[in-house]
C-alpha cells in the first residue's frame, strides 16, 4: 500500500480551514481526510490515525509526502512509525501529482461552486463530495473507468477467486 498525505487550503468568508487528506494510489480512494482550521502537525496525525482505522494497511506500507512542516515533525514521525516514509525532492513536483490532481478536482468540480460561509459549510461540501461522490461514483481512468470504491471490490473478489483456484 502507498498511501499519500497532503494539505490544501479552503478559503471561507470566515477565513482559511485546511484540508488534509489520505490517497491510496493503488486505487485513488482518499482513505482519510481531516478538515481544520489550523496548520497544526495535530490535523496530520488525526488523518494518519483515521487512515490506520478506516483502512486495514499491510506492511510494508509506504507513505508519501511533500516536506512541509507538519511532515518532518517528531509527531509525524512517531504516528508513521510503523510505515516508510518518503519524501519528495526539492523542486520535483511530480512525486505529488496524484493527490494535487485530486485537490484541483475537488475545487474545480464542486468547492469553487459555492461562496463558502464557515467550517461547518467547507465540511459538508468536503465530506459530499469525496464520501458521496468521489471514492464512490466518480470514475478514474487509473481504475479502468470504474469508482475507487468499485475497483477494489474487483480486486478484493479477483484475490478471492485466485485463492480458490490455489487451494
Amino acid at each position: 500500500m502507498f498511501p499519500h498525505p497532503y494539505l490544501i487550503l479552503l478559503w471561507t468568508d470566515a477565513g482559511f480551514v485546511y484540508l488534509t487528506s489520505i490517497m491510496d494510489l493503488y486505487s485513488r480512494k482518499i482513505i482519510a481526510w481531516t478538515l481544520s482550521k489550523t496548520l497544526e502537525v495535530s490535523c496530520v496525525i488525526d488523518t494518519i490515525n483515521k487512515a490506520k482505522k478506516n483502512k486495514k494497511l499491510v506492511s510494508p506500507v509506504i507513505i508519501h509526502s511533500d516536506k512541509g512542516r507538519q511532515y518532518v515533525s517528531k509527531e509525524y514521525r512517531k504516528a508513521a512509525s510503523k510505515m516508510v516514509l518518503s519524501y519528495s525532492k526539492k523542486a520535483y513536483p511530480w512525486d505529488n501529482a496524484c493527490i494535487e490532481s485530486f485537490h484541483a478536482i475537488i475545487k474545480r468540480e464542486w468547492i469553487n461552486r459555492f461562496r463558502i460561509k464557515n467550517y461547518r459549510h467547507a465540511y459538508i461540501l468536503v465530506f459530499e463530495y469525496i464520501e458521496t461522490f468521489y471514492n464512490t461514483v466518480r470514475i478514474h481512468s487509473h481504475c479502468n473507468y470504474m469508482s475507487p470504491n468499485e475497483f477494489e471490490k474487483v480486486y478484493k473478489k479477483a484475490i478471492k477467486f485466485n485463492e480458490s483456484i490455489a487451494s
